[in-house]
């Protein structure tokens, strides 16, 4: 990985997109400190600080601290990930849709980039006004009317399509996923805050515990091992063969090819933790929403939201904590299947080894090579369903420790995740351009 780093850098067509990624990375990171208008500090770090565990935890993490501040980027780009879920759903239901994304081409991709972000605005605004509404009545605005109302949400929108800008600027002129990176860059600023609650477990009132050290160790060597399971996961591949026989392409006998379709248990990558989440957090969203005071309220529409927070709030029953975890849990394997079906299809691919002339060993051409690969996807898929679910739980395991949150599993999985596509997109930038020192290794 470093030495990837290093022959980058002494090719000056990709240093450039890795400097220009990196001022776009600064700017989005200033501008998690610019507050919105209207906000009162003091009441927004006291209001804040009784909402540390609670449903926006989610956001916080992905947003860099950006919602503890409200800052513009506070929604950060949960609006366009849940506007990329609607497309992805309507897209299975809507023939037209299903059609422009698979057969629409460079084209087709634009025009759903571009309904996605006007889903994203419309989401952008929805999310917006729940966040206005959710905390004016603690009294974080210095103004409580239409005007206050108008400014506070237009920031916000306006945040959030720069950010939207900022990942399109990183995906096409510089190195990465512009969103991955965001989220990416998000994580990695809570690393300072996270060591820092490390070393309060050592240090406590001024004096050495040595609970306190044996419990960072034992903390951090888990962060490691998890590191390394995650690494382990993401690269793994189940390959299964394919054959191609000899054919006439224009003049020439093209030769036997033997090669094999990669199957990684983790395709999906941590898209469905995040679906999940988003799914398990709406109810409360939507009754924070319109219900105020909701922590003093009782009967079906409380527990509905202690259920929906349950996922990163510890200040409920543990009732709700198990019921959550299992739908939690059953949502993230659902999801697993969901995402990966929708971007590897058996039955297209059977078709397309079918065209090209080619076969797995052992398995008839057509429908029964679509079966086989469809049995070897869904098996691997539960695994891979398995251990996304382990990850995300993992916080809800180790809540009582005090550990930052940013060194959660699902924080681990994304950060790891996106360092292993830039290194891979590094290689392939230092191919393109045959760099020799790359090559010769």
């Amino acid at each position: 990985m470093f030495t990837t780093i290093k022959n980058a850098l002494k090719t000056p067509e990709i240093r450039k997109k890795i400097m220009y990624t990196f001022l776009l990375l600064v700017l989005f990171r200033l501008g998690c400190y610019i507050t919105i208008p209207m906000v009162d500090m003091v009441k927004l770090q006291s209001t804040m600080n009784q909402y540390t565990n609670s449903v926006t935890g989610m956001i916080n993490m992905i947003s860099g601290g950006a919602f503890s501040r409200l800052s513009i980027f506070a929604m950060s780009i949960t609006p366009y990930i849940t506007a990329s879920i609607v497309i992805q759903l309507l897209a299975m239901v809507i023939p037209a849709l299903e059609r422009l994304t698979k057969e629409g081409g460079e084209e087709g991709r634009k025009k759903i980039d571009r309904y996605t972000k006007l889903i994203s605005l419309v989401l952008a605004l929805v999310e917006g006004l729940g966040i206005f509404f959710s905390y004016r009545s603690s009294g974080i605005f210095v103004q409580d009317g239409v005007l206050a109302g108008f400014v506070v949400v237009l920031s916000l929108i306006a945040g959030t399509s720069l950010l939207m800008w900022l990942g399109d600027k990183i995906t096409s002129k510089g190195i990465g996923n512009g969103i991955s990176m965001l989220i990416f860059a998000g994580i990695v600023s809570s690393v300072p805050s996270a060591i820092v609650s490390i070393g309060n477990l050592i240090i406590v009132d001024g004096a050495f515990s040595t609970k306190g050290l044996i419990t960072a160790i034992l903390m951090i060597l888990g962060m490691l091992l998890l590191v390394v399971g995650v690494v382990f996961v993401q690269q793994a591949e189940r390959r299964i063969p394919v054959q191609y026989s000899k054919k006439v392409v224009g003049r020439r006998m093209v030769g036997a090819q033997n090669t094999h379709i990669p199957i990684k248990p983790a395709m999906a990558s941590v898209m469905p933790i995040i679906f999940a989440s988003s799914f398990m957090t709406f109810p409360a969203m939507v009754i924070q929403l319109f219900v105020h005071d909701i922590e003093t309220k009782t009967g079906f529409v409380r527990a509905l939201y202690n259920l929906s927070i349950a996922t990163s709030s510890s200040n409920v029953g543990w009732q709700y904590t198990i019921i959550n975890a299992i739908i939690y849990l059953l949502l993230i394997i659902g999801f697993t299947y969901f995402y990966t079906y929708a971007t590897f299809n058996p039955a297209e691919v059977a078709n397309t080894i079918k065209q090209n002339g080619g076969f797995i060993p052992g398995i008839r051409a057509g429908k029964p090579t679509a079966d086989y690969l469809s049995s070897v996807l869904s098996k691997i898929v539960l695994f891979g369903g398995i251990f996304l679910a382990a990850i995300a739980i993992l916080p809800m395991l180790a809540r009582g420790t005090g550990l930052n949150t940013a060194f959660g599993g699902t924080s681990i999985l994304i950060v790891v995740g996106v360092a292993i596509e830039l290194g891979d997109q590094l290689k392939s930038q230092l191919v393109m351009r045959h760099y020799k020192g790359f090559l010769d290794k």
